[in-house]
């Protein structure tokens, strides 16, 4: 199979399933009786009838579908069945706004959607516009509203596998396979056009960096509708792998336990919260158990790579692994073999304990462009640096411009972006390099370090350019700050909004016997604006004077998807947070 993979598209590797030893659970969701397991041809069955059911009600090849949905087995049912009857996958967020659902409708003509509930079903209801979509359906029952099972059912009695063959003989691999709508931090979504080739051209030079084998389970939790855990479950498919899909996003902790799994992916501010989690425990801890808890951290925090640490260390370490570290790989549910982190940078020091707790977190680096995937850490620790994303991956090309800006070619670039020609034509150069828009540099001639998005770059009224990330990252590695945005554009020095970690505050509050009423409330306090304030003092003896950080402004709520301060992958709305708490801003530049 892989010696044509110019020759594949994304349904090809459910008939690549077909071939392995077949499995009871080649994917699995949790409902209110348990967890509903579907066998690989259970799995096969119900995609075929599905791509049968939209033949009979006359879905042409090429129209859009799309799914609104949390992570569950029906996700990749619609995904695979609309991509071998040659529709085009559009899947959307179901945090999706009312007014970016509006748009993309309209601007990529979609017929057909098929969504989680009532409630997501009414959502695309009301917000058609008078535009021609065709159908509704859900994934759970509700009565007067057709669901999957009904269409299931059409495609078990009108099965007709010669006119399903000839569709997919069709289908090229260059095909454009999926239209993802990147969220943004600012203006519209705009439609990145995928191609079949550009995911399994991914899944091909990502599947065997990590020992992934069909005995594996995974939890799936990350968004499907995001490139990220999209492209890495095909690689779960691809190698046969088992795929659990977690409730929500606040049951992951029970069915980590539940599943057992020996990967999964995730996004930095999780792993942090994982992190903020154990240190709170550990925090509450006394005598001699506390100071081996603090002593197994210190230990962790000074891990070092590719055989860099002493005999001493190393045995030491054994023993922190027995004492300490063993309890969070039970709380990840005691099989974890890997973890895969992107999105945004991770904390060198979560990956050093992390790494020094047997829990290997493999950080990469893409966009939703580049299908994503364009260097990743390996699991073969030659191939592995923590602080960078790794080596690029194998069919990508990377060059550096003057500034450098991360330009790369490869088969999992991208089309281009739906009905935006203009903009598409301003990502690449006249040599057909793609711009990424970050800045990097490559350590050790072979691994990929981003230092920071090049549209974030801003410079002082001095004249001096600030990199935001890196500060905010040395930042959030005070266990009393929870978020953090660095702004100071046009002014005379580079100040701070800050969110505190309540949770840390509170456990500090209580040590110190101040009276803690509220959030709100806390952060009017003198004493943790001093706390703050020597924290961001002891970053500041890191960093050249001109990055320091000179004033900061407390707010009392964290910043969220809902709030609208994030994305939907977490990553910070700068230009939006900047406005929603101006007054904040003019405190640190106008008081």
């Amino acid at each position: 199979m892989e010696n044509n993979i110019n020759n594949l598209r994304l349904f090809d590797l459910l008939d690549n399933l077909q071939k392995m030893p077949h499995k009871p659970d080649a994917v699995a969701g949790k409902d209110k009786n348990g967890w509903r397991k579907y066998s690989t041809s259970e799995f096969k069955e119900t995609v075929d009838n599905l791509s049968y059911a939209f033949i009979k009600m006359g879905i042409q090849p090429g129209e859009k579908i799309s799914i609104i949905s949390k992570n569950c087995p029906e996700w990749h049912f619609i995904d695979f069945a609309s991509s071998q009857a040659g529709c085009i996958n559009t899947p959307l967020y179901p945090t999706i706004s009312v007014h970016d659902l509006k748009h993309i409708i309209k601007d990529a003509s979609i017929k057909y959607f098929f969504v989680q509930n009532k409630e997501l079903h009414d959502h695309v209801l009301n917000c058609m516009d008078g535009e021609a979509v065709k159908g509704i359906y859900t994934f759970e029952q509700s009565p007067g509203i057709t669901n999957i099972q009904e269409v299931i059912e059409i495609g078990k009695q009108s099965q007709n596998a010669e006119a399903l063959q000839k569709i997919k003989d069709n289908i090229k691999s260059t095909d454009l396979a999926t239209l993802l709508y990147t969220s943004g931090t600012t203006g519209k979504p705009k439609g990145v056009m995928l191609s079949h080739l550009n995911f399994l051209s991914n899944v091909y030079a990502t599947k065997d960096l990590c020992p992934f084998n069909p005995t594996w389970r995974a939890l799936s939790f990350l968004p499907l509708n995001h490139v990220y855990e999209r492209m890495i479950c095909y690689v779960f498919f691809c190698t046969g792998m088992s795929i659990y899909y977690a409730e929500s996003m606040e049951t992951i902790a029970d069915n980590l336990k539940e599943v057992k799994p020996q990967v999964f992916v995730t996004v930095p501010r999780l792993l942090e919260k994982v992190y903020e989690a154990i240190m709170l425990k550990g925090a509450a801890l006394t005598g001699i158990k506390k100071k081996l808890f603090d002593w197994a951290i210190q230990l962790g925090l000074n891990y070092q790579e590719h055989g860099k640490n002493s005999f001493f260390y190393e045995m030491q370490l054994k023993v922190a692994n027995k004492l300490i570290f063993s309890k969070w790989r039970e709380a990840l549910g005691g099989n974890i073999e890997g973890i895969v982190s992107g999105g945004s940078a991770l904390q060198p020091r979560l990956a050093r304990i992390f790494h020094a707790g047997k829990i290997r977190v493999l950080e990469g680096y893409g966009l939703t462009e580049t299908s994503p995937v364009i260097a990743v850490n390996n699991y073969d620790p030659q191939y592995s640096k923590i602080g960078t994303v790794g080596p690029v991956i194998n069919n990508v090309q990377l060059k550096f411009t003057e500034d450098g800006e991360i330009c790369v070619k490869g088969p999992n670039v991208m089309l281009g972006y739906y009905n935006l020609p203009e903009l598409t034509a301003e990502c690449f150069d006249e040599d057909g390099w793609f711009h990424t828009g970050d800045i990097g540099i490559l350590e050790d001639n072979k691994f990929l370090k981003i230092t920071d998005r090049k549209k974030e770059m801003f410079k002082t009224s001095g004249g001096k350019y600030i990199t935001p990330q890196v500060t905010e990252n040395k930042l959030k590695e005070s266990k009393f700050i929870e978020q953090v945005i660095v702004v100071g554009e046009n002014e005379r020095f580079p100040g701070a909004l800050i969110v505190p970690s309540f949770k840390q505050l509170k456990a500090w509050c209580q040590l110190e016997g101040i009276d803690y009423q509220s959030d709100e409330k806390i952060i009017e306090e003198e004493r943790i604006l001093e706390l703050i304030n020597n924290e961001v003092a002891k970053i500041n003896t890191n960093l050249s004077h001109h990055e320091q950080i000179k004033k900061v402004n407390l707010l009392g709520k964290e910043w969220s998807v809902e709030g609208g301060e994030l994305t939907p992958k977490m990553s910070l709305k700068r230009k939006y947070i900047i406005e929603k708490y101006q007054k904040n801003y003019e405190q640190i530049y106008r008081a």
